[in-house]
């Protein structure tokens, strides 16, 4: 029987990719630092059947340690947050960065098979867009000038207008935020130790993940749950931009599938992979399905007109990859997974932080 690591075992996705893998035959070993800005007072959350242990992944010795008698990596350990790495610079670099280089130091002369690890959509920047006439543009950024003004679709370099479609690996990369810095280095720093150790590396590029679990006290955690957290406190939830920007939703479930199925697949190594639902929803449409499913439709959406630094238009996978080389086909949808999810923001309970992540960011001139 392998027994894997995985490292943020104890976070939202970390606690079902757990869950998966010890339901198909492996032995799990966590190593999770229990921030609180995750994980707050609580206690490591974990299934019984895991074994954990508390470090970060910095310190080498805590890695080692963890390491001892691994078959394989799945790596999860990270800070999340596109707003908060912009001025929580030197976190995000060290715990995302640096994280990665000491485990995969520690890796070095063990017999571990292989390792997947967690990268993200935000390394494509804007996704991928056609003109009118069918031309597709795989580069694709905002001008500052027109997102001040309210001019929040991106343009051709011709100034036509342009249709968001799906986004697949061959995007060239944008990185337009510090937090999609740190995870592309990751998935290369994975890439490249891999190929030089002999190791099988993957690395999967998750889109926006939901569901049961996720932090909901902490603004920077994703978008559903930010939005959960103030309606379960009356509040409207906060849309930066015009709201019409879209997005891709996918269940935790889902994820936590595609890892086991990355850890066994034979032709996943060496490969990124987008993980997503391959549907694209607006944020004001994401909003008003949610208000609906927790009870409280007369709440509707605050509308900012305002722009975060490092903020995208549009991005939503392609995911023809993930079904070709996983097998993997998303069971479950976005429409069809609130109204559990809204039962477990119900009984669970949320501070609402939003409007102090705003106040952040606008502080140091992150809004505009």
């Amino acid at each position: 029987m392998a027994t894997i690591l995985v490292t943020g075992g104890c976070g939202f996705i970390g606690r079902h990719v757990t869950e998966e893998l010890l339901e198909n035959g492996y032995d799990v070993r966590i190593l999770d630092a229990l921030i609180d800005q995750v994980h707050g007072d609580a206690e490591a959350s974990a299934p019984d059947a895991a074994e954990v242990f508390r470090g970060d992944v910095r310190d080498k010795s805590a890695v080692e340690k963890a390491l001892e008698g691994v078959d394989g990596v799945i790596h999860l350990a990270a800070e999340v947050g596109v707003g908060q790495s912009m001025y929580e610079i030197a976190r995000y670099v060290g715990g995302n960065d640096l994280g990665t280089a000491v485990l995969l130091e520690a890796m070095i002369g063990r017999p571990v098979r292989r390792i997947v690890v967690a990268s993200s959509m935000s390394v494509y920047g804007e996704g991928r867009y056609r003109t009118a006439d069918g031309d597709q543009l795989g580069f694709i950024r905002r001008k500052p000038e027109r997102i001040r003004i309210g001019q929040w679709d991106p343009l051709s370099p011709d100034g036509r207008a342009l249709i968001p479609i799906a986004t697949d690996e061959e995007k060239p990369v944008d990185l337009a935020s510090i937090y999609a810095l740190t995870k592309y280095a990751q998935e290369k720093q994975v890439l490249i130790f891999g190929e030089a150790y002999g190791v099988e590396a993957v690395a999967l590029r998750l889109f926006n993940v939901f569901g049961a679990g996720q932090a909901l006290s902490n603004p920077y955690t994703g978008v559903l749950a930010n939005f959960a957290s103030r309606l379960a406190n009356g509040q409207p939830p906060m849309i930066f931009e015009d709201g019409q920007q879209r997005r891709d939703f996918v269940h935790v479930r889902d994820v936590a599938r595609a890892f086991r199925l990355a850890l066994e697949k034979p032709n996943a190594p060496g490969h990124v992979i987008n993980i997503g639902s391959g549907q694209a929803y607006t944020i004001a449409e994401v909003a008003t399905l949610l208000a609906e499913a927790m009870g409280v439709p007369d709440i509707a959406p605050d509308i900012m007109n305002k722009a975060r630094s490092g903020d995208i238009r549009n991005c939503f996978a392609d995911i023809s990859k993930a079904r070709e080389l996983l097998g993997f086909e998303p069971g479950y949808r976005l429409e069809n997974s609130l109204a559990p999810f809204a039962e477990w923001v119900r009984s669970t309970g949320a501070v609402d932080r939003g409007a102090e992540m705003k106040r952040q960011l606008e502080e140091r001139g992150l809004v505009s």
